[in-house]
């Protein structure tokens, strides 16, 4: 009558260190899947031009095609910082294959320097595969002292393979978005007040 129970907690046990490991296990598993959601999400965006994520060239393509383009630019700046951003161009026609080059203009409005980024996109979106940069503002910091206006380059092309793609036949029109954000800067140390001395008081 004593070895059942006995084995009865045996299994008990084998259960509860089973199920114990598979929670562990899960809880790495989620920690880890955690930190690499944001590159992996960037990866796929970057390869695939989901979400109207362009992508990055080197040169220009080998032909340039016939069909043209309508490219309109658009600009924003987020919420908190005082920079006036426009382009020089609302829009352009570009052949399919052949480089572009547009001009932005950004001032800093404020009494103090600040640093900012842009995040950019296309739309429609299923365009962000076929539209490449060779050079942008957006892959760096833009740090501009108070009243400086500076003039930013984007250079870029549609990739000719996008005429192969029979859903992008009535493409007429492509619209690249850009949004400066403000940095966030590191905090300043506090300085210490001078110690007084008090010996002389």
């Amino acid at each position: 009558m004593t070895e059942l129970p006995r084995k009865t907690d045996q299994r008990a046990l084998r259960r509860d260190v089973f199920v114990a490991s598979c929670c562990g296990a899960l809880v790495v598993g989620m920690v880890g899947a955690a930190y690499a959601a944001a590159p992996l999400y960037t990866w796929f965006c970057k390869t695939t031009g989901f979400g109207g994520t362009t992508q990055v060239s080197e040169k220009a393509p080998d032909n340039v095609l016939d069909r043209t383009l309508t490219i309109r630019f658009d600009s924003n700046v987020a919420p908190g910082l005082p920079w006036k951003f426009v382009p020089e161009q609302n829009e352009i026609q570009v052949r399919i294959g052949a480089v572009a080059t547009v001009r932005y203009k950004v001032v800093n409005e404020a009494a103090r320097e600040i640093a900012g980024q842009a995040g950019y996109n296309v739309s429609p979106p299923t365009v962000g595969a076929y539209f490449s940069k060779i050079n942008c503002f957006c892959f760096t910091e833009q740090r501009l002292k108070a009243g400086e206006t500076r003039e930013m380059t984007v250079v870029f092309y549609v990739d000719p393979a996008l005429v192969k793609d029979s859903d992008q036949d009535d493409l007429n029109t492509i619209t690249l978005s850009y949004t400066f954000y403000r940095l966030r800067e590191p905090d300043q140390p506090v300085a210490e007040a001078p110690k007084k001395n008090l010996s002389k008081l």
